[in-house]
């Protein structure tokens, strides 16, 4: 049943502009023709060609039988036509899905067949494991061997069609760690209200973000859509794999000065080559609980880039909230803020848990209705039903309507009768010196498969792995440093040092992986 209660709602509530993705490039197009749309390798491509080209395509696809509301799989490596299709795509009324190469081959079959749309988009096949194979009714189209130059000059009549902003634009996938994953239904609205009144900082004219994330993302939206809707200038990476010498010559080459990177990734940057931001003027991170040692590293070093949090389930793509952090936040027990909500968002607290409101939210779950409902339901808000995405992260607002993560609700576990938090733990473990990362699991019962630590296991105890910049950190300091300041229910049982803390292909710590290593992690006890 649908909350009645009337939540705590964030202070901060916003409209954004609903405009159509394609639309608002084509705007950009026709007022800045000759800027500079697209950077790739030495290419620069203009607004103007980009939008031909994408008209070009536009055309085949509208031939082919694309029509408004159809969902097209897109099968093409990264690149600028890669953005050019998919502004195609939408300039047909259509909404596009594209497929991860770095899934099996079953995967993107399948999921070609779920979306049921009449053309699948996809690179000239070498073999038959290597693209996805079109089903019953559904013709392959191969964009051809050209430059978006050529594409452009091939332009005839413009495709138009009358959609709105609640129309699906983009189709993103969520991890799928069991069973196929779920298939985000994201309306243009949900992107174009980032850009379109208050844009997310590091946009606009004059402005280059790189763009490195799998397009398979949100974060794809922001990278590509945030410069393109707002007149700046996307510089595409070569590969999904960041380095920092890549960051360094994209930002020589290409005069790249805005990036978003995974926490995860930040934290390996300032690691490993923390000069690599130099030149900068905004870096954007979050996805997962940003590491305070890191962020006071990073600010101390570059002072004058801006550095941005951002938070926000993919169901409301890519931000429902962004904070820019500054040096005293990095002191705050409860950790660095995610912020206030981004235009056209509200965020509300009901029983301490984040639900979101607002243009930003998905459609729904492709072709899965029970998990729609699921997620998606209605709160009464000032005696009006709203729509709403319960998050399943715990939260507050501080006195100044500025929000605070407090975990996941779904990482609870109850060890000995006590419910814990792990990321609770987590927070105060990152206090002690010398800790670089760190996260605790709840570990199986004995005798228990090693990646059963998810719903229905029966947790035995809790388990801390953690990187250290120090070597004579033990694992009887750090137990001592918790006991100190949590209860002693909540110190975790086992400590473990290792090497680094692995993480999944969305950048997230993998908890399956940690679990896995637990016979060969170097405890330092």
């Amino acid at each position: 049943m649908p909350p009645e209660a009337t939540p705590h709602e964030s202070p901060h509530a916003r409209t954004g502009g609903s405009r159509l993705i394609h639309m608002a490039v084509t705007r950009q197009a026709r007022t800045r023709p000759r800027a500079t749309a697209l950077v790739e390798g030495s290419a620069r491509i203009s607004y103007r060609t980009l939008d031909h080209a994408a008209d070009t395509y536009a055309a085949a696809l509208h031939d082919l039988g694309v029509r408004p509301g159809d969902l097209v799989p897109v099968g093409l490596p990264r690149g600028a036509r890669l953005i050019a299709v998919l502004l195609a795509v939408l300039k047909c009324g259509a909404g596009y899905a594209v497929l991860d190469p770095a899934q099996p081959a079953f995967r993107r079959r399948e999921t070609v067949s779920r979306l049921g749309s009449p053309v699948l988009v996809a690179a000239a096949a070498r073999s038959s494991d290597e693209e996805p194979a079109a089903g019953r009714g559904t013709c392959v189209w191969t964009p051809p061997a050209e430059s978006l130059e050529e594409a452009a000059g091939r332009r005839g009549r413009a495709v138009h069609h009358e959609v709105d902003a609640t129309s699906t634009a983009a189709v993103f996938f969520t991890s799928g760690t069991s069973g196929p994953p779920k298939a985000v239904l994201s309306p243009h609205a949900a992107t174009t209200r980032l850009f379109a009144d208050r844009p997310v900082a590091g946009l606009g004219p004059g402005r280059t973000m790189l763009q490195a994330a799998p397009a398979s993302w949100d974060a794809f939206s922001l990278e590509v859509w945030g410069p393109l809707t707002t007149g700046g200038t996307c510089a595409l990476a070569a590969t999904g794999q960041l380095l920092p010498d890549d960051l360094r010559g994209l930002r020589a080459e290409a005069g790249v000065d805005t990036v978003w990177l995974t926490s995860a990734v930040f934290n390996l940057f300032v690691d490993e080559d923390i000069a690599a931001f130099s030149g900068l003027r905004t870096v954007l991170t979050g996805g997962e609980t940003l590491s305070p040692p890191h962020v006071r590293s990073f600010l101390a070093r570059h002072p004058g880039i801006t550095l941005v949090n951002g938070y926000g389930p993919v169901e409301s793509c890519v931000f429902a909230t962004t904070h820019t952090i500054r040096p005293e936040d990095c002191d705050l027990p409860s950790g660095i803020p995610i912020g206030t909500p981004v235009p056209g968002t509200d965020v509300h607290l009901v029983g301490g848990e984040i639900w979101v409101t607002g243009e930003g939210l998905a459609r729904g779950y492709l072709s899965d209705t029970a998990a729609t409902r699921a997620s998606f339901t209605t709160l009464t808000l000032n005696g009006r039903p709203r729509r709403a995405y319960r998050t399943g992260d715990r939260g507050e607002f501080d006195r100044h309507g500025v929000l605070r993560f407090l975990g996941r609700a779904d990482r609870q576990v109850k060890i000995a009768g006590h419910r814990l938090e792990p990321a609770g733990i987590e927070s105060v473990a990152r206090t002690v010196p010398g800790i670089r990362h760190c996260h605790v699991l709840p570990v199986p019962a004995r005798g228990t498969a090693p990646d059963a630590g998810g719903p229905g296991a029966a947790p035995d105890h809790l388990a801390l792995f953690y990187t250290s910049w120090s070597n004579d950190l033990t694992a009887a300091a750090i137990r001592r440093a918790l006991a100190d300041r949590l209860p002693r229910y909540s110190v975790p049982a086992a400590v473990y040092r290792v090497p680094y803390l692995p993480v999944t292909a969305n950048g997230k710590v993998d908890p399956a992986a940690l679990l896995s290593t637990l016979t060969a992690a170097r405890s330092t006890s």
